[in-house]
């Protein structure tokens, strides 16, 4: 399977960043993600990494947020073992393998088409494993969803790519058509979309952003069946220690300054 051609520009190639990063972290000894999966997905794909400009700091980073989300979903599936995890604009992360779900847990999850189908040469298929191929803003696709059982919906690298009104017609979409549970999501303010749009990675994509999210609260008042339940700090002492210096000061600021911490965040709802 060696040489899989991909060309996907803009948001979409930004999913070849984040299982490259996860990928070098898991080469680390010691490493939190061990992901062998994203690790042997990057040696398969014919494409040139280093343009993304992705570097240790940024693996770890990423690694941290995929951990925390990660434990999230393991968390509920172990309170709710017969429910629905919906991986919304999955990319090639490999959460499915690494959460490894029970039997009981039907697990979904929806790319665009071509990112689908690139799954399904680097991936191996499994029981009670979906994938859908579709644009997560299509309203379409959700029939394909139980509606009767508890689901965790997880976005992770996903909104900031979406407009606003897009995104706030997603969410209350799946709100509506979902029985209850949980969402999950990495979000970022005004500020954050700034220094986003001055990454170099995302420079290199040509990948544009859009939808800012200061105030967590924002969402209960357009969705009105979402409840916040906490903006979860994705970065712990132990984990960023093995950041380099300029990462390291990052973070100590991230702790202490307010509009920092804002900058880029997880967020957790019920419905």
């Amino acid at each position: 399977m060696a040489g899989e051609k991909v060309h996907l520009t803009g948001a979409k190639e930004t999913l070849l960043m984040t299982l490259y990063g996860k990928a070098l972290e898991s080469r680390l000894p010691h490493s939190l993600l061990g992901d062998h999966f994203a690790d042997e997905a990057v040696r398969k794909i014919d494409y040139d990494f280093s343009r993304l400009k992705v570097d240790g700091n940024l693996g770890i980073g990423l690694a941290i947020r995929a951990k925390t989300l990660d434990v999230r979903v393991e968390d509920f599936l172990a309170r709710n073992p017969g429910a629905i995890v919906l991986h919304l604009g999955c990319g090639l992360d490999t959460r499915v393998f690494r959460v490894d779900p029970p039997p009981g847990v039907d697990w979904f999850d929806v790319d665009y088409p071509e990112v689908i189908e690139l799954r399904r040469r680097l991936y191996p298929s499994r029981d009670h494993y979906h994938l859908i191929a579709s644009s997560v803003t299509e309203p379409g696709w959700l029939a394909e969803v139980p509606r009767n059982r508890p689901a965790i919906v997880v976005a992770e690298g996903l909104t900031p790519y979406l407009p606003a009104d897009e995104g706030l017609r997603l969410v209350s979409r799946l709100v509506s058509h979902l029985a209850s549970g949980e969402l999950m999501f990495d979000a970022y303010s005004r500020f954050g979309l700034t220094l986003l749009r001055l990454n170099p990675t995302i420079k290199a994509t040509g990948a544009e952003v859009h939808w800012a999210i200061d105030d967590p609260h924002e969402l209960e008042l357009a969705v009105p069946k979402l409840r916040f339940v906490e903006d979860i700090s994705a970065y712990k002492p132990e984990h960023a220690a093995r950041m380099g210096w300029s990462a390291k000061l990052f973070v100590r600021l991230w702790k202490h300054i307010p509009a920092l911490r804002k900058v880029g965040r997880l967020l957790r709802y019920r419905f």
